[in-house]
């Protein structure tokens, strides 16, 4: 009773999320340790990231199974941008994820590490926003038509 009452307050449910049907457990494109920055409170905390289907996904543990929860999830497809941040940091193996109203920073474990996630994170960016576009540009020439008279 006391389990069925916690997730009635909380929200959660024994049905795990569908994350867009993305099966973040099985043949991702990219995985590895990163230390990303806090969206509220600015510490800097060790997670495992999973690159999969135009989503970023990261966990507390690297061992990664479909029961797993993610700690958090980027859609790559609102992303604008994914480059090095050595500079705005002022911290070796740095990168930065940009949205149209948000910058994420992340440290790799090394410069390669860096360079193959921002490789693999733009790669996604470019495959997954041209859909996104696609569909933005049918809705506008739809809306367009209505207008004429």
């Amino acid at each position: 009773m006391a389990a069925s009452l916690w997730r009635a307050v909380t929200g959660m449910s024994d049905d795990p999320p569908d994350y867009d049907g993305v099966e973040f457990w099985s043949n991702p494109e990219r995985t590895g340790w990163l230390t990303k920055q806090g969206e509220y409170i600015k510490t800097w905390r060790r997670r495992w990231f999973v690159l999969k289907q135009g989503k970023l996904f990261w966990f507390k543990d690297s061992a990664v199974t479909r029961a797993s929860r993610p700690r958090g999830v980027v859609p790559v497809a609102s992303c604008l941008t994914v480059k090095g941040a050595e500079d705005v940091l002022n911290k070796p193996n740095a990168f930065e994820l940009s949205t149209r109203s948000d910058t994420m920073y992340f440290i790799a474990d090394s410069e390669k590490e860096k360079e193959d996630w921002i490789n693999s994170i733009g790669r996604s960016i470019v495959q997954h926003s041209r859909s996104v576009t696609d569909s933005e540009i049918v809705d506008y020439d739809n809306n367009n038509n209505n207008n004429k008279r």
